[in-house]
């Protein structure tokens, strides 16, 4: 590429090139896309040496800043998770593709034959945070439902994600398709991200995956449609009638599983019934994994003195996505209370309930209106994978196209094919 070309152009560039890539997998069937998967699985594997020394350079940059915990985590790979996101990788060829997929369709009385089917969206804008697995999640995911894709994983997994991007053009020219179907803008910084949100009619949706200021600014100031995936805020409340010791369980298991992810347990809301005996419990689950419980004024009076770290909540701790070990906890009248508390505090991202009791059940699952809401369950669950969809691309807790965990379908439209036999309006 012509190095005197500006910032703009060079997006720009990239992106018509990609445009044009991507009509050569729009047609393709699903075996050819799957053998395409296939190769660059295996080139994952092949290369996992060179990746992990590319990672390598981005944790010693990382640690040398004094990176959250969380967010190190996001970003750390080792064999074990290089194989794990290959694997993910080889399950995507396991979903059906929804590219064809029949909608809708019938004869109208006038004899035109309508049918709706999935197409591709076309050239996908992916913006995220030292997240590799994401590099590798977007592409799978792109490639199987026909589309290209444009990547901006940031600079602190910079080094990680060229040598993933590498591997995955390399599979691509190696199985027949234009590398251009993948592509990086790491190279061009927040400048390029500015680019890359003012190509509309090149670019065909953006899908911003990461903090709060990060998803902010790409919905408020794009020029493309945006795909808005949200923080994770979420909460569990736990009910008088809970089992106490399953409740222990989900818990501990929601907030300490692996800390720096969206679904993991931000905030926990416990029934006044049941504090004295389940909070001073929970608190010793909790204290060998060195979680800091950030406790309102009630929770407070039950833990303090006991086992772990506990300090007093302020308000802007019912509101923080933590990516860290730290839970918010409170103490609430009933389920009618936690659900005004998660209303006036949630992302809209997942929220739990444990309880054996119907009434309480479904009076938290009509009360709210996030993305995902579980009954009896860890919020870890909320997740692409989990939910058997393959790999996702991220959580829209927005409403429009598409909400909760999005893979393959949600990266597709529709288009109406409608035949006739001569027909005109009269």
């Amino acid at each position: 590429m012509n190095e005197q070309l500006t910032v703009t152009e060079r997006v720009h560039d990239i992106a018509a090139r990609a445009k044009r890539a991507q009509r050569t997998i729009a047609r393709e069937n699903r075996a050819r896309k799957d053998s395409l998967l296939r190769a660059i699985a295996a080139k994952l594997d092949a290369d996992c040496a060179r990746i992990l020394e590319a990672n390598a350079e981005d944790l010693a940059r990382a640690d040398e800043s004094g990176i959250d915990p969380g967010l190190r985590d996001r970003l750390a790979l080792n064999p074990s998770r290089v194989q794990a996101i290959a694997a993910q990788v080889r399950a995507t060829t396991a979903l059906a593709d929804p590219v064809g997929e029949v909608v809708r369709g019938g004869v109208l009385e006038n004899g035109l034959s309508l049918t709706e089917v999935r197409v591709p969206l076309g050239v996908i804008g992916m913006i995220y945070e030292a997240r590799p697995n994401v590099t590798v999640d977007a592409a799978a995911l792109a490639l199987k439902s026909g589309n290209a894709v444009i990547l901006r994983g940031g600079s602190a997994a910079s080094s990680t994600n060229r040598a993933l991007v590498e591997s995955i053009r390399t599979a691509l020219t190696g199985e027949g398709f234009p590398a251009e179907l993948v592509a990086s803008l790491d190279d061009l910084g927040r400048e390029g991200v500015s680019a890359l949100m003012r190509a509309r009619g090149l670019v065909d949706v953006l899908i911003p995956r990461g903090g709060a200021g990060l998803i902010s600014r790409v919905v408020e100031e794009s020029l493309v449609p945006t795909i808005e995936t949200g923080t994770g805020n979420t909460h569990i409340f736990v009910d008088e009638s809970a089992d106490l010791d399953r409740a222990i369980d989900i818990v501990v298991n929601a907030k300490t599983q692996r800390v720096g992810v969206c679904n993991a347990l931000e905030n926990l809301l416990v029934h006044e019934r049941i504090a004295q005996d389940f909070l001073p419990r929970l608190a010793e689950a909790l204290a060998p994994k060195n979680v800091v419980l950030h406790a309102d004024a009630r929770s407070y009076a039950v833990l303090h003195g006991g086992p772990g770290r506990v300090v007093e909540a302020r308000e802007e701790d019912f509101l923080t996505e933590y990516l860290s070990l730290d839970l918010a906890t409170k103490v609430v009248a009933d389920v009618h209370e936690a659900v005004e508390h998660i209303r006036t505090h949630t992302s809209g991202h997942t929220e739990s309930i444990l309880t054996s009791s119907i009434e309480s059940e479904r009076a938290f699952i009509a009360g709210l209106d996030s993305a995902v809401i579980m009954v009896n369950a860890s919020t870890r669950f909320s997740d692409g994978g989990e939910f058997g969809f393959g790999a996702e691309i991220g959580i829209s807790t927005q409403k429009l196209h598409a909400r909760g965990p999005m893979a393959l379908r949600e990266l597709t439209s529709t288009t109406w094919i409608v035949r006739g036999e001569g027909h005109v309006r009269g």
